[in-house]
């Protein structure tokens, strides 16, 4: 089975930036084809931010972290990232690293439902 580790989060001031990493094994007997960064506040619902469609290499992002943050991939080391920058309050969440297969490049997006999550690792900006 697949499994992800997250890790990279931290507290920043409002402006900083901080990269999440996201560390997948297991992929020799399942390779996932979507991954993606969720965040979650308690209280509400877990909310996707950014997609990454490696074979693809199509992303895309929520709109509230469009033009601020970046998901990429690298294959060798099995590992995505979050490139956030110009952090805000409102970015103060735990953020999930997810895996999963869709049939369609076009359906890893927001309509998207992973199968894999990682443990999360929390994101806190301060104004």
């Amino acid at each position: 089975a697949v499994r992800l580790v997250d890790s990279g989060g931290g507290s920043v001031q409002a402006g900083g930036s901080l990269r999440l990493s996201c560390a997948a094994s297991g992929t020799a007997t399942y390779s996932p084809n979507c991954m993606g960064w969720f965040r979650q506040v308690p209280g509400k619902e877990r909310e996707g931010v950014a997609y990454i469609y490696p074979s693809g290499d199509s992303t895309s992002y929520s709109d509230s972290v469009k033009g601020r943050f970046t998901i990429s991939q690298d294959n060798a080391n099995n590992t995505v990232y979050l490139q956030m920058n110009n952090l805000k309050p409102d970015d103060t969440a735990m953020y999930y690293c997810a895996a999963g297969r869709v049939s369609r490049q076009s359906w890893c997006g927001d309509k998207w439902a992973p199968t894999t999550w990682g443990q999360g690792t929390q994101v806190t900006v301060s104004s």
